[in-house]
Order: C-alpha cells, then structure tokens, then sequence
C-alpha cells in the first residue's frame, strides 16, 4: 500500500531500525524490491531520479511503482520518492504526477540559499500532503573530489546548522554528510559518528543516509544505533542487475538471447541484492500483514496471467 514516507521513517526512527530506499529505473527492478519486501514483510521506499523520468517518462514509471506496488503488496507499506530533485519545477512536477515524497537537493548552495529554495518546496508539498526531504552538507559522486587526502570538514554536515535548517524549513526527512559518497567515491576511512550523535541530538525528523550502497554490516549497525532511520541504494542494485546480464550473455546459451530470461535473471540479483540490504538495515518483518487466502488467491492467479507465453 502506498504510504507515506514520513510515516515510514518516523516509525523506524522510534523502532530502532532503518528502511532502505531503493532506486528503480524499470519494470525488473521494481518488481525486484517489491517481491523483496513482500517476502521479508519490510516497509520500503522506491526512489525515481530525474534521469529516470526523462529516460523512462516521468508518469510511465510512477505507474509502474504504483501500479506493481497496488497489485503485489497491498499490505507492505511502500513509499514513492524523487531522489534528488534539483529545483522547485521538478518537483512541483512529480507532486502532480503523484509522487507523495519529493526531495530537494539544495546541498551545493551555501546554507540561506538551501533554506530559501527548500523551504519553498515544502510550503507547496505541505499544502497537498506530500513530504519533502533536504539535505544539508554534501555526499560527493565522481568528478567532484580530486584524488588523494580529502578534507572531509568541507564535505560533512555541520550539526548547529542542521538544527538551523529543520526548524527554518519545516522539512520532514534529513539527509546528512558524515563521510559517505555516493557511486565509486572512496568515502572518509572511518563514517564520523560522534558528528551523527551531535545531529541527532539537534533535529527531531528521521535522518537518511545517501550512498549506502557499499556499506557493510557493522557500519550499519553504528549509525543506526546513533540515528539514522534509512539509507539510500542505488549502485548496489545496478552492480547487481549488470552482473547479472554480463554473466547469461557470456554463458553463450541460446536461452541468453531470450529477453524474459536475460532481464529475469537480473531481476532476481537485484531481489537477492534488496533483500540482503533489508537484512541488514533490520527493516524486515517490521510491518503486520494480516493473511487473507482469498487475496493471495487472487495475486496468483493475477500471477499466473502475467506469466503465460
């Protein structure tokens, strides 16, 4: 069921788990964090770029989230997000379209301008229901960082002006910079917990942690333990779905050449992929689902319809 991202993040923040935010760019992949979720009884948040709207058409792959999310898991709570709106159109685009998460990236402004253009998307989204995500410091991708020692200072959120930015704002999500990078980025040796302690100390809403892909385990498990209430995936799962097409086509097999297996595999990299995450965030089992044979009934043979040659 569609759900609002607040709600999701709000209850894993008082939980003490995460939720991870999982990025689509097509039917395969979507499906994948679906089926994900509805095995492990997780919430999730599938995230869209603005790439991804311009290559997949902006309605076409909300329509696939909604539709998919609507159809195979009626009871997981499932949240639909721009991930890294750049400016108040985009966003004002995709609230019309039916997204009920936007984010507005204002993290390479200096901090009034991130407040002026962030708190403008939130008084649009507010007035219609919709959360809004900012983010304040900067989680560096490829080409922003010069090789060799990084002065991470530059880079991470400064905890005062998180406070300063949630309560100017009225944001309800915070994506904040300890260290982490997005992509191949080689991120700080060690994430800067004692700066994640201050912030959360300083803010009231769910913190979120963008380029989270590579994170291991233990790393989870610390700033989770230190606030941290979702983290954003997105290279793990490309990796994954890649591998995976590389792997069938160079096994040579005239099945290779099949679309629905090339595509179907990957599809179930990525599943394994999702769930692994969702282990690992502790997200899983975390939402009630109450059975009712007759709708699984149903979902199968839905199921069954879908899969016929």
């Amino acid at each position: 069921m569609i759900t609002s991202v607040k709600k999701i993040l709000t209850d894993a923040m008082h939980g003490g788990y995460a939720v991870g935010a999982f990025n689509t760019t097509n039917m395969e992949t979507t499906r994948a964090i679906i089926e994900a979720a509805n095995e492990l009884k997780s919430p999730v948040i599938i995230q869209i770029t603005e790439k991804t709207m311009e290559y997949a058409g902006g309605r076409q792959i909300f329509s696939i989230v909604k539709n998919m999310a609507e159809l195979y898991a009626p009871e997981i709570p499932i949240g639909i997000h721009l991930d890294h709106g750049k400016s108040f159109d985009v966003c004002k685009r995709c609230v019309e379209i039916g997204f009920n998460s936007v984010m507005i990236d204002g993290s390479r402004r200096n901090l009034a301008d991130n407040i002026t253009i962030t708190k403008n998307v939130v008084d649009y989204c507010h007035d219609k229901g919709i959360d809004v995500q900012g983010e304040l410091g900067s989680v560096p991708y490829i080409g922003e960082m010069e090789a060799g020692e990084v002065d991470w200072d530059k880079y991470m959120t400064d905890p005062d002006e998180a406070a300063e930015f949630v309560e100017k704002t009225g944001i309800d999500t915070l994506a904040v910079a300890i260290g982490n990078a997005h992509g191949f980025v080689k991120e700080r040796k060690v994430p800067d917990y004692a700066r994640l302690e201050k912030i959360r100390a300083r803010v009231t809403v769910p913190i979120v942690l963008h380029g989270a892909s590579d994170w291991e385990n233990g790393r989870v498990k610390e700033v989770v333990k230190r606030g941290v209430s979702c983290f954003n995936v997105d290279t793990a799962t490309r990796v994954a779905f890649i591998n995976s097409i590389i792997k069938t086509v160079r096994s040579k097999d005239e099945v290779s050449f099949d679309i629905r297996k090339l595509l179907g595999d990957a599809q179930d990299e990525v599943k394994k992929t999702v769930m692994g995450k969702m282990e690992d965030f502790c997200s899983s089992g975390k939402c009630v689902v109450h059975d009712n044979p007759k709708k699984h009934e149903s979902n199968s043979a839905k199921s069954d319809e879908i899969g016929e040659e």
